[in-house]
């Protein structure tokens, strides 16, 4: 029977995650807040058959799955690219620092990650499931492959290229979004950005160029 093995976690990463938590948690909220009140507006301006239409209305522009973000990034580092493939296909992948970093566990059982997360204080959970594959392209660079899965349906890939350059090694990463989100989810968005590459810095990498949709 597979071992199950509870992972430690870089402390500076982790403490930029949970700043990230603590600004995405509450514009999250705002998304609903908006909400109900341009609903309580409707109602009380009009009647309750206006306020219904605007409330349905509403919540289906933030919760029908429009956007399927895409995009790739580079890093660079001062580690050897051995250190760095065994970083990117560990249990705390860099690029996953948003996920790791805010999880209650992270568990390793065979070869594959769980990420236990709770939300609505406490009331609500979520598993965060990486399988990893590695291999080497014709150039003899190392990709890392991570698929992430969530409640057992897809969520997102992430494909890592890792290359030794004179004095540094680069990295690039391409993600791929499986499936579509609402708008909902575009506050979670925002605040990674603007916590990125604070929470890489925090590992050693210095984040270069993204080219995100």
């Amino acid at each position: 029977m597979p071992s199950t093995r509870t992972v430690d976690r870089p402390e500076e990463a982790v403490a930029v995650a949970k700043r990230y938590l603590r600004r995405e948690r509450p514009l999250s909220a705002l998304v609903v807040v908006f909400a109900v009140v341009v609903f309580l507006g409707t109602f009380i301006s009009t009647s309750l058959v206006p306020a219904a239409v605007v409330g349905a209305l509403l919540t289906l522009l933030v919760r029908v799955p429009i956007i399927k973000p895409r995009g790739t990034a580079r890093l660079r580092t001062d580690e050897d690219a051995e250190s760095v493939v065994e970083s990117f296909a560990g249990p705390t992948p860099p690029i996953l620092v948003f996920q790791w970093g805010i999880a209650d566990e992270v568990i390793t059982e065979g070869g594959t990650v769980t990420y236990r997360l709770s939300y609505l204080f406490g009331l609500r959970s979520v598993e965060v499931t990486v399988d990893t594959r590695t291999t080497r392209t014709p150039d003899g660079d190392r990709r890392i492959e991570l698929e992430l899965t969530v409640g057992d349906q897809p969520w997102s890939t992430y494909v890592v290229t890792v290359s030794t350059r004179d004095d540094h090694t680069a990295v690039e990463y391409e993600y791929t979004a499986d499936r579509r989100f609402g708008l909902r989810r575009l506050p979670q968005r925002l605040v990674a950005r603007r916590y990125r590459a604070e929470a890489l810095e925090a590992q050693g990498y210095v984040f270069i160029e993204p080219d995100e949709t």
